[in-house]
């Protein structure tokens, strides 16, 4: 019999959780319903204050509403001028649209940066890293006269084309680490059957770095759907605004807000962000874990 024996696998928090007994495990319970309630909080006020009259939603602070107000939601869908339905498509479009732009330009640019040689790498890879640390605000102007002399102003165009030129530096560092996870092995063995450097990027190294692929999409998603400063200054038209513009219209400093509308918008609107998080959920934790772990 081998005298080496097989280490055994770490226990994951949740089976730790489970093992516990007596008073610690009502402890462990009710500490993590305690953060739950504290984390989930906001997001319970946002939807009782969805069916409360508007003079009700700061008097009122309470989670169960005196007077149910389901109208909130119809005048809502309908009291900004155009059917919320459109912003909602709106931001859809920009969203879906940012989404594939990162996930092929930040997949090329990374392949690039973890598997070929070229001269000044480390000097480019540096300059990107870089602007990670590159307020936003600080390239906003020059961005925006760029975008006006192309006469994309309230259009799409701003909003969508940029991602297509691999401008967030996370993603492909996120990326790059992933890629180097990957044995070159597969990259040889794939030449050795007369594949080009295209044929091993999209044959072995997109469908071997799914994880990292689904990380950079969910991220992409939310990031771009809750975008509000963007938005701001390349949308100048009703038509044209999205989700975080189309809710500001039920604020109105010199007449009456509608809060109850806003917050029943609200509700509705988080749920694309909802969905696709539930979905995608456990392979976001497994890109996350498994992204950056090798060098």
């Amino acid at each position: 019999m081998s005298a080496i024996t097989s280490a055994q696998p770490s226990k994951s928090p949740l089976h730790r959780l489970r093992s516990l007994t007596g008073p610690r495990r009502i402890f462990a319970h009710t500490l993590l319903i305690g953060v739950a309630v504290v984390m989930l909080y906001p997001l319970m006020w946002m939807l009782s204050s969805s069916l409360k009259p508007d003079t009700e939603i700061f008097t009122h602070p309470g989670l169960i509403p005196n007077q149910v107000r389901p109208e909130n939601y119809s005048e809502g869908w309908s009291g900004s001028g155009n059917s919320f339905s459109l912003y909602i498509t709106n931001s859809l479009i920009v969203t879906i649209g940012a989404v594939i732009g990162n996930v092929i330009s930040c997949s090329l640019a990374a392949y690039a940066f973890a598997r070929f040689e070229f001269r000044g790498k480390k000097i480019w890879f540096g300059l990107m890293l870089g602007t990670l640390m590159l307020p936003t605000q600080a390239v906003l102007i020059p961005q925006y006269t760029i975008f006006y002399n192309l006469t994309w102003i309230n259009t799409f165009l701003p909003l969508i084309v940029p991602k297509f030129l691999a401008v967030d530096a996370f993603f492909i560092f996120l990326m790059v680490q992933f890629i180097r996870s990957i044995p070159r092995e597969l990259d040889q063995a794939a030449m050795v059957d007369g594949a080009n450097p295209w044929k091993i990027y999209w044959k072995i190294i997109l469908p071997l770095m799914k994880p990292a692929l689904i990380t950079t999409t969910i991220f992409t998603f939310i990031w771009t759907y809750d975008d509000f400063l963007h938005q701001l200054v390349y949308l100048q038209q009703n038509d044209k605004f999205t989700v975080p513009l189309g809710l500001t219209l039920f604020l109105d400093q010199t007449s009456g807000s509608s809060y109850g509308a806003m917050f029943a918008m609200s509700t509705l609107a988080l749920l694309p962000t909802l969905i696709c998080f539930l979905i995608f959920q456990k392979r976001l934790v497994e890109g996350m874990a498994t992204s950056g772990m090798k060098g």
